[in-house]
């Protein structure tokens, strides 16, 4: 009996012809068909309407695909122990030039929303659940119907990775990860990333998530401060940036008090490239705040709370990272003034990407224009990332206070502030993100990139599970 059909990414007519064939020579295939535009709704109702196996396979790519040796008896083996109606696989690239990778992928869980969630190129799903899922799609997206059936699917079956690496894909996108980041913001993708976020809107929506646009009024004069603003650069070893930052923060003109902080982490109580003794150099300037922990466990997030909490710290905090600089002298300004003007608890701006010496680097500018006043804060969960510069009201960071880590603590600050708080944006180029070899994350490992996007699933975990809990009440 032929447990799995297969519906295709339409390819190339060589690529197709031999995943056909590959997909044949395991024996346990029904249909196989190739698809138009596989990741719109109307591909997804189509595949529900033809499916007749118990399985049926997604594969989201045109390139030549090869199965592995009993790759669909184990699948179907795994489906049967566990129940699950969605199942995906660690896998093999190939590049062009034939190199074989491991390209493991990370557990799905109730946090993944953000609709570039890698399950691979193959999924396979239990074909009664897909048809139930199906029917229940109404929209019509030419860019998220997978994504929409992948978020419709999740509330009813289980999806189980299996850590095993089960087909070779071919590689085509092979740049660095750092350049990757940036692609849900590129102007290109706009159309989509809209209709990716109608596709989470309603998803929240159905599991009792999604939050109305009502905030929490903020008091700017419940606490004395002894300056207006703080901006807070977290640096460990960035001999080559760190002057550039200081300058860039020392020169902002503004029609009120603010001081500096650049507070050091990592395992050592300071940094040992020369950046401590490039610090110092500007310890002339009274508004300089330099602060050197005195135990060894204090990441980037931990270096926020010991500003925050700092007697010195302004009303307001706006960060720069050591990577980066100010678009101007009135950034400190425009952020500050934002606060009054928005009353939100959280400002965020807009940037440019650069290369070192501030040549503009493709996408260009980036506005973040998915933080809307309506939905921003639920949107907030699908992204991955926050925009740049970021400014919080100080009171309520502390009493959220950080994650002490490295990577992703500005995310789980704004969705725990955007909860309560609005969050308000400036759409003006405020600051040059700088993008070059020794960025932290640059081009990060498989395994580091694995590691961070499970982090941040399990932020949004959480933060689901507030919200729900929130809506319940």
């Amino acid at each position: 009996m032929k447990k799995i059909d297969c519906f295709l990414a339409q390819g190339g007519e060589i690529e197709t012809a031999k995943t056909i064939e590959s997909l044949k020579a395991t024996g346990l295939t029904g249909k196989i068909e190739t698809v138009d535009n596989i990741r719109s709704s109307a591909a997804m109702k189509l595949i529900a309407q033809k499916a007749e196996a118990e399985f049926t396979m997604i594969y989201l790519k045109g390139e030549y695909l090869e199965i592995g040796l009993y790759a669909f008896e184990r699948i179907l083996q795994v489906a049967a122990a566990t129940g699950a109606g969605w199942i995906y696989a660690d896998h093999y690239k190939i590049s062009a030039e034939g190199k074989r990778t491991e390209a493991p992928v990370i557990d799905y869980q109730e946090g993944s929303l953000r609709d570039d969630f890698d399950f691979g190129s193959v999924v396979v799903v239990r074909t009664e659940a897909l048809k139930e899922a199906a029917a229940r799609i109404t929209a019509d997206y030419k860019a998220a119907g997978f994504y929409d059936l992948r978020l419709k699917m999740a509330q009813k079956v289980n999806f189980v990775h299996i850590p095993e690496n089960l087909y070779n894909e071919v590689e085509l996108d092979n740049r660095k990860t750092g350049e990757k980041l940036f692609d849900y913001v590129d102007p290109r993708n706009r159309a989509s990333q809209i209709e990716m976020e109608q596709a989470c809107t309603e998803y929240l929506k159905e599991v009792g998530a999604y939050l109305e646009p009502k905030f929490k009024e903020v008091d700017f004069k419940s606490e004395d401060f002894e300056v207006e603003a703080t901006i807070m650069i977290p640096v460990r070893n960035r001999i080559r940036t760190i002057r550039d930052a200081i300058k860039s923060a020392l020169s902002q003109e503004t029609t009120f008090k603010y001081n500096v902080f650049v507070v050091e982490n990592g395992p050592e109580f300071h940094s040992t490239d020369g950046t401590t003794e490039a610090i110092e150099e500007f310890a002339d300037d009274e508004r300089l705040v330099h602060i050197i922990p005195t135990r060894r466990d204090i990441c980037v997030g931990g270096a926020w709370n010991m500003c925050s909490h700092h007697p010195k710290v302004g009303r307001f905090i706006v960060q720069l990272d050591s990577d980066d600089v100010y678009s101007g002298p009135d950034t400190l300004q425009k952020m500050v003034d934002a606060f009054y003007a928005q009353k939100c608890a959280m400002v965020i701006g807009a940037y440019r990407l650069t290369d070192i010496k501030l040549n503009t680097l493709p996408p260009g500018d980036i506005e973040h224009r998915e933080w809307t006043v309506e939905n921003g804060r639920n949107n907030a969960l699908r992204i991955n990332g926050l925009g740049a510069p970021r400014a919080f009201f100080t009171p309520v960071i502390r009493s959220v206070n950080l994650p002490n880590v490295n990577y992703g603590e500005d995310y789980a600050l704004g969705l725990a502030i955007c909860r309560e708080y609005l969050i308000g944006r400036i759409f003006d180029i405020v600051y040059f993100c700088r993008r070059w070899d020794d960025n932290s994350d640059g081009d990060l490992s498989i395994e580091k990139e694995n590691r961070n996007n499970t982090y941040k699933d399990r932020i949004r975990t959480w933060e689901l599970l507030a919200r729900k809990a929130l809506c319940a009440k």
